[in-house]
């Protein structure tokens, strides 16, 4: 029998009828027999039980697989009683569902890492469950704080069910609702209210993301239950410290990157054993020395960090990339290519370790492998990034027509970026390459100016618009550009010599006298 079928099969709840319908017999048969011995029945009545038994068990299955469809089994939704009816198209296919943002209805604004962090781990808690599509984050990010219909939202997305929330914090009190709802109808799936102390939010994101599988396919495998059971720590004060640590290490400011430094020191002075937290402490000093090298940060204490976090979860493929992204830093190549391939293989979804090790092989000069690891990470999750650094690796190959495509593409993601994120001047650097690159030289411009005004001192960005004055034939404010750039703490020699949108400059005196310097 097909993996499909039987899919079907328990999707419908076809063996559960027929099991059903198997044990009623049984014990009417056993009844038939008393009967026959103590009433000296003739045998002809176990006869007609028997072969009524067996005529009619194919009409029961048949009845189950016609109404066991989910279209007909409707519940109604009430508090705390889940309406767990599978929704999705047919098994042949994966179900899609998006994880919306969580609504913050707490009375502080502050605890809006909360809801953010609480929503991402149900997000990524569902994308590891097999035969489950999970509509990656940051497209549902788009709708954050935003009211509109979820059929909509969710016919726009992709999805076939929509999960949405809300947490409300309280003291040590916290409140979390959730509901799903179908697309095609928007009938209600399952829906939930926890009323539970701070202490059991780890019990109730198992509880939600294992509801939400049930609900939608129909079964909970044993080791899938068994991966949900399994907490980061048990200290609830480290995990507060944890999440307002990851809220500002996405934002990727170097003061944001300061201080999710600091939230993942107490998260490991609450619990030493945190790994997840040590891996945060490594990846928040690996990345403000990659994007902000002037500021000197401790390498030595994120390759302790990172260190620490694999001795403690050797199977953490968070602590594998920690560990990859510091030793990148470090430029120790083959150690740090051995520890993002770790982690990729414990958990085909890491988007962080296709992209770091992208970087590392961009900046090796190994450009397929580059290619290749930024689009796998664009397809994990739509980051203006990697996308950009997907087209400009193809065209470092040479590939002008995947390249035209790719920077459309980073065009278009950087734009649905910067609609959350109008003041991040990395996007808005990016966004300007892929306007010139797509064709529109004005706006191109017109951004690499905007994204100078909005940090006039960071040196990444000064080193993107030069590239884009340098792709535009401006060579003179190119090399300005980069001048300045290195002056703000632009080290990284190796990129710069790899770079083809330096291409235009590269035999200038003051380009070459520059790289010397480094």
């Amino acid at each position: 029998m097909s993996a499909n079928l039987m899919s079907e099969l328990l999707r419908r709840r076809v063996p559960q009828v027929v099991g059903v319908y198997l044990a009623a017999g049984w014990g009417l048969l056993e009844f038939t027999d008393w009967a026959t011995g103590r009433f000296d029945l003739s045998n002809g009545a176990t006869d007609l039980v028997v072969g009524s038994w067996v005529l009619f068990l194919p009409i029961v299955a048949g009845a189950a697989w016609h109404f066991g469809h989910p279209e007909r089994r409707r519940r109604t939704a009430g508090r705390g009683t889940p309406v767990a009816t599978p929704i999705v198209a047919p098994a042949a296919r994966p179900t899609d569902i998006v994880v919306l943002p969580f609504s913050n209805l707490s009375s502080s604004a502050e605890d809006e890492y909360l809801s953010d962090g609480i929503c991402e781990e149900i997000t990524n808690q569902l994308a590891h469950m097999e035969g489950l599509q999970v509509v990656a984050r940051t497209s549902a990010l788009a709708y954050k704080g935003k009211a509109g219909d979820v059929r909509e939202i969710g016919r726009k997305l992709g999805a076939g069910a929509v999960l949405e929330g809300s947490v409300q914090r309280s003291g040590d009190r916290l409140r979390i609702t959730t509901q799903l709802v179908q697309v095609s109808n928007g009938y209600h799936l399952w829906s939930e209210r926890y009323d539970r102390e701070m202490k059991d939010v780890f019990a109730i994101e198992d509880e939600i993301a294992a509801n939400v599988v049930q609900a939608l396919r129909g079964i909970l495998k044993p080791e899938e239950r068994q991966a949900l059971a399994r907490n980061p720590t048990d200290d609830v004060q480290a995990y507060d410290f944890y999440l307002r640590g990851r809220q500002f290490f996405r934002q990727s400011r170097r003061k944001s990157l300061e201080y999710a430094g600091q939230m993942f020191e107490r998260a490991v002075a609450e619990d030493p054993g945190f790994a997840l937290a040590w891996a945060g402490i490594a990846d928040s000093i690996s990345l403000t020395h990659m994007y902000y090298p002037s500021t000197g940060a401790d390498l030595g204490r994120a390759d302790e960090a990172s260190a620490r976090a694999l001795e403690l979860d050797p199977d953490l493929a968070e602590a594998h990339g920690a560990r990859g992204f510091a030793l990148l830093q470090l430029k120790r190549f083959e150690e740090a290519e051995e520890e993002f391939q770790a982690a990729i293989r414990l958990d085909p979804s890491q988007f962080e370790a296709r992209y770091f090790y992208a970087r590392a092989c961009f900046a090796q000069g190994r450009l397929e492998e580059a290619a290749r690891l930024f689009q796998e990470a664009t397809e994990i999750r739509e980051d203006y990034q990697a996308a950009f650094f997907a087209a400009q690796a193809l065209e470092a190959l040479g590939r002008e027509s995947e390249a035209t495509a790719g920077y459309r593409h980073a065009l278009a993601v950087s734009e649905k970026h910067m609609e959350l994120n109008p003041d991040d001047p990395r996007a808005a650097t990016m966004r300007a390459v892929s306007h010139c690159r797509s064709g529109d030289r004005e706006a191109g411009i017109r951004w690499a100016e905007r994204a100078l005004d909005i940090d006039p001192h960071d040196a990444g960005v000064k080193y993107n618009v030069a590239c884009l004055y340098s792709l535009e034939d401006m060579p003179d404010r190119a090399i300005e550009c980069l001048e300045e750039a290195v002056e703000a703490g632009f080290g990284h020699r190796d990129w710069i010599e790899q770079d083809p949108d330096l291409n235009a400059v590269r035999e200038h005196p003051r380009f070459q006298a520059l790289v010397g310097r480094l």
